[in-house]
C-alpha cells in the first residue's frame, strides 16, 4: 500500500499509547483520521482537540461516512481488541486495508533512516530520551510514551531519520527496519505470546539482524554488539556517578571520546543506563557530543516513569507504569535511594492474569521490599480470569507485615489511614486513570 495515497486512516484501539503516536503523525501530514475506542481518557480528549473524531460505542453505524470508502480508506487496528469487534469484522469482510499498528508503523519508517530501541524494559524512556537528543536534527519520533517536553507521543520533524520504540510484544519489531539500533533488556516477559523465554530471546536475535548499521546493547546480554554499562569496561561507560541537587551527575567514556558531568534529572541507576544507551545511538548517528549533553540536561522524563504528583515535605506521591518485577525493583531501588530514611507505601494493580501466573513469586518477593502494600485487582486487558490466579493469590504469598486488599473505592482512604510519607502508584492497567482523582484527594489534606 502507498500511504500516500490514502486520504483516510481509521483507528480501532485510537486511544493506545502507539497508536495514538500514528494518528497524530497522520494527522498533521493531511489525512482524514478517526477512530474508536474503547474508554475515553485524556489522550483521547488530546486527539478530538486536534480535530480527530472519536466514539466509544462499538458499531458499524458510528464510522464516519467518509472512512466507508474501500479505496481510499486505511484501517489501522490493535491486536489488543477482541475477535468478535463488530466493527473490525464488518471492514475485514468488507475487503478493506487492515494492518496492525507494527506494520504501519514499518511502512512509514521503511524509507527513513531508523533509529530503533529495543528491550522489556527501559525501552520508552530510552527512546523518548533519544527522540529530546535528536529533536533539533528534525528527526521524527514515535514514542510509548507521553514526553513531558512536548505533552506529546510525537515528535513532529521531517521523514528522513525516524526514531521509535521497537516493541517486542506479538513481536511487532520485526516489522521494522532498524539502521542504529539497542537492545536495553531481554528479561522473560509476554509469555502468554512466547510460551518461553528462549522463544523471546529469539526474536530479539531476530530483531538484531534486520539492524543494518550498528547494534547497541547492554553489557551481559548474549547477543553481539557496541555495549554499555554503569562502572564497567564497555564501549560506552558511565562512571564518577554522583547526586547532587537531586540530579545525577556522571562522565561518559565514548569508544573515541571523554564527557564529562552530564545532568539527568531522573531518578535511578536505570535511568542513566537508558540515558547512556540513547547517547550511544544519537553518538553513531553523528550527533555532536555537545549537543546530547545539553539535551540530557533538558530532558524532564516520561508521564507514567516515576512521575511526582505530590513532592512536599510531609507527602510525596510518585505515579509508575511499573508492571514487571524488575520494572517494580528499579522503582523501589529509585525510592530507597532518594528517601532513604522515609516509610513507602506502594499501591500495585496486576496487570494480566498470564504475567501475575508467570511471574508471581518475583513480584511478591519484589512488593515485600516496601513497608507497606495495597494490593488492587488485577487488570485483565485483553485476557479471561485463570482459574486460581488472582490478587489474593499472590498477597498470601507476599512476605510483609502490613499488605491489604483493596477496592477502587476504597483506596483514598487506605493512603489517608497511612502513616508512609512517600507513596508509589504502580501499574500498566487503568490505575493510570485513577491518579489525578487520588492526588485531587490527597491535595485536599494538605491545605
Amino acid at each position: 500500500m502507498n500511504l500516500k495515497k490514502i486520504h483516510n486512516v481509521y483507528f480501532i484501539g485510537i486511544g493506545g499509547i502507539g497508536m495514538s503516536a500514528l494518528a497524530r503523525y497522520f494527522n498533521a501530514n493531511g489525512k482524514q483520521v478517526a477512530g474508536y475506542d474503547k474508554t475515553q481518557t485524556k489522550i483521547t480528549d488530546s486527539l478530538v482537540d486536534l480535530g480527530i473524531e472519536i466514539h466509544f460505542e462499538d458499531g458499524v453505524e458510528h464510522i464516519p461516512n467518509d472512512f466507508l470508502n474501500v479505496e481510499h480508506t486505511l484501517v489501522v487496528f490493535t491486536p489488543a481488541i477482541p475477535k468478535n469487534h463488530l466493527e473490525y469484522n464488518y471492514l475485514k469482510e468488507q475487503g478493506y486495508t487492515i494492518l496492525k499498528r507494527a506494520e504501519v508503523l514499518g511502512k512509514i519508517t521503511e524509507n527513513t533512516f531508523c533509529l530503533a530501541v529495543a528491550g522489556t524494559h527501559g525501552k520508552t524512556t530510552t527512546s523518548s530520551i533519544l527522540g529530546h537528543i535528536m529533536q533539533p536534527s528534525s528527526a521524527t519520533s514515535f514514542l510509548g510514551g507521553i514526553a513531558e517536553n512536548y505533552q506529546s507521543n510525537l515528535i513532529l520533524g521531517k521523514d528522513e531519520v525516524s526514531v521509535v520504540e521497537a516493541d517486542e510484544f506479538d513481536r511487532s519489531f520485526l516489522q521494522l527496519s532498524p539502521d542504529i539500533a539497542c537492545i536495553t533488556s531481554m528479561d522473560a516477559d509476554h509469555l502468554d505470546i512466547y510460551g518461553e523465554h528462549d522463544e523471546l530471546i529469539q526474536s530479539f536475535n531476530d530483531f538484531a539482524k534486520k539492524v543494518s548499521k550498528t547494534l547497541i546493547v547492554a553489557k551481559g546480554l548474549p547477543i553481539e554488539g557496541l555495549t554499555y554499562a554503569i562502572e564497567e569496561d564497555a564501549d560506552y561507560k558511565a562512571y564518577r556517578l554522583r547526586i547532587e541537587n537531586g540530579k545525577y551527575i556522571f562522565d561518559v567514556q565514548t569508544p573515541n571520546a571523554i564527557v564529562t558531568d552530564i545532568e539527568l534529572s531522573l531518578p535511578g541507576k536505570h535511568n542513566v543506563m537508558n540515558a547512556l544507551a540513547a547517547l550511544a545511538i544519537a553518538e553513531q548517528q553523528g550527533v555532536d557530543l555537545d549537543l546530547i549533553k545539553s539535551q540530557l540536561k533538558s530532558f524532564k522524563g516520561v508521564q507514567r516513569r516515576f512521575s511526582y504528583k505530590i513532592n512536599t515535605e510531609n507527602l510525596v506521591l510518585i505515579d509508575d507504569y511499573a508492571h514487571h518485577p524488575t520494572e517494580i525493583k528499579a522503582v523501589q531501588n529509585s525510592v530507597r535511594e532518594m528517601y532513604p530514611d522515609k516509610k513507602v507505601l506502594a499501591v500495585f494493580q496486576p496487570h494480566l492474569f498470564s504475567r501475575t501466573q508467570d511471574f508471581v513469586d518475583d513480584f511478591a518477593k519484589e512488593l515485600a521490599g516496601f513497608d507497606e502494600l495495597l494490593l488492587l485487582d488485577i487488570y485483565p486487558a485483553r485476557e479471561l480470569p485463570i482459574e486460581g490466579v488472582s490478587s489474593s493469590w499472590l498477597l498470601d504469598k507476599i512476605d510483609l507485615e502490613k499488605k491489604k486488599l483493596v477496592v477502587k473505592e476504597t483506596l483514598i482512604n487506605h493512603i489517608k489511614n497511612s502513616e508512609a510519607t512517600v507513596v508509589v502508584l504502580l501499574g500498566a492497567g487503568d490505575i493510570g486513570v485513577m491518579v489525578t482523582m487520588v492526588v485531587d484527594e490527597l491535595k485536599k489534606e494538605l491545605l
